[in-house]
């Protein structure tokens, strides 16, 4: 069809009065029938020009069902005249498996120190202290402004909700795509965000909770839990107290008195709420109030910075340890934020023949 359509439409940029030579035609120049070899380039018209295309090219192998579901899965078109399709080979079902795997063990790394110190696994170091320390001799109290339950369960549904909200609405209305492996959009945009806000709640708590076992510091209620006092004690002011014994049944309580340093009430809230602002500041794109995003930032840091200072009110922390514990939430938040998620990330062009379709907790090859 495309040798006939090449041999009955005369060539604009021939002399007039010559018309082209299809695969069997006469040359009215000549007018002697000659046979067109099949490697005898013909002129083809279309809209973009005529174009030399030689009989070999135009010979199609057909495809069988199969093939052509393959290629219509993995193929990639180019926007603009002329281009061509591009086959994106995807990886196979093994290496998806795997990607996933390592996923999963990357997060499972991230959260042994964690667990190690939730499950007691490990014992804090025994710090002594200085006779006469002002600083320990605070009250215990028993209830907690902002308890272990409330901060977990808050930080995580509050972040975690309003990306899977955003997620879905920009994967509904945004008209998204993504390069990984998972064919569904919203289970790949939501495995891909959830998935970097979680690890990060590993790598914080973890760094958090090393801290705690190895440096072991003393909480403003130590004697008060302990049991003593100084004049119990018998001890000299100024001098230093490497052991004591405590009164204390609970074992568990004398424990959770020697992890001071630093706070993970501050890291975990300054984290999620911080982590949390920096998605509404990519993801929130609507300029109809102008003042509506800076206002709802500003209200997760402020709840951030009061979880923080409620340890300090309940004598749980000293002041130097929720400063720390902000500083370390706010940059594993700004790591994950702008390092390992690709909500910063500028939606990549179409892929090159050498790109592979990579993990969903990969940003480099992910649009959503």
């Amino acid at each position: 069809m495309l040798n006939t359509l090449a041999a009955s439409r005369s060539c604009p940029q021939c002399p007039r009065g010559t018309r082209t030579r299809g695969v069997r035609g006469r040359s009215q120049v000549s007018g002697r029938p000659q046979e067109a070899s099949r490697s005898e380039p013909v002129v083809m018209l279309d809209r973009f020009g005529p174009q030399s295309v030689s009989g070999a090219d135009l010979q199609l192998k057909p495809a069988d069902n199969k093939s052509g579901l393959a290629a219509a899965a993995g193929m990639g078109m180019e926007n603009g005249a002329g281009k061509s399709l591009i086959e994106i080979t995807g990886p196979p079902l093994s290496k998806r498996k795997l990607l996933v795997g390592l996923d999963l063990l990357c997060l499972f790394l991230a959260s042994i120190p964690f667990f190690a110190c939730e499950l007691k696994a490990v014992s804090p170091y025994r710090r002594g202290f200085m006779c006469g320390d002002p600083s320990i001799t605070y009250p215990y109290l028993h209830r907690e402004a902002i308890p272990d339950e409330l901060l977990i369960t808050g930080g995580i549904i509050i972040t975690g909700l309003t990306i899977a909200l955003g997620e879905c609405y920009r994967v509904r209305f945004r008209s998204v795509s993504s390069k990984a492996f998972i064919r569904n959009l919203y289970v790949s945009c939501l495995y891909k965000e959830l998935g970097c806000f979680l690890f990060g709640c590993c790598v914080g708590q973890s760094l958090t909770n090393m801290a705690k076992l190895s440096v072991g510091r003393l909480r403003p209620h130590f004697l008060s839990v302990c049991g003593v006092t100084y004049a119990s004690l018998n001890c000299t002011p100024g001098s230093y107290v490497a052991t004591v014994s405590c009164r204390q049944p609970d074992h568990r309580l004398e424990e959770e008195a020697r992890k001071s340093f630093f706070s993970g009430h501050a890291s975990f809230a300054m984290y999620t709420m911080l982590y949390l602002a920096f998605y509404l500041q990519a993801r929130l794109t609507w300029h109809g109030a102008r003042l509506l995003r800076p206002a709802m930032q500003f209200f997760l840091v402020f709840l951030a910075v009061y979880t923080g200072l409620t340890r300090i009110s309940d004598y749980r922390h000293h002041p130097s340890d929720v400063l720390t514990g902000y500083i370390q939430g706010a940059l594993t938040a700004y790591w994950v934020a702008f390092h390992i998620s690709s909500m910063f990330k500028r939606s990549s062009s179409a892929l090159s023949p050498t790109d592979t379709l990579d993990s969903p907790l990969s940003p480099h090859h992910t649009v959503c």
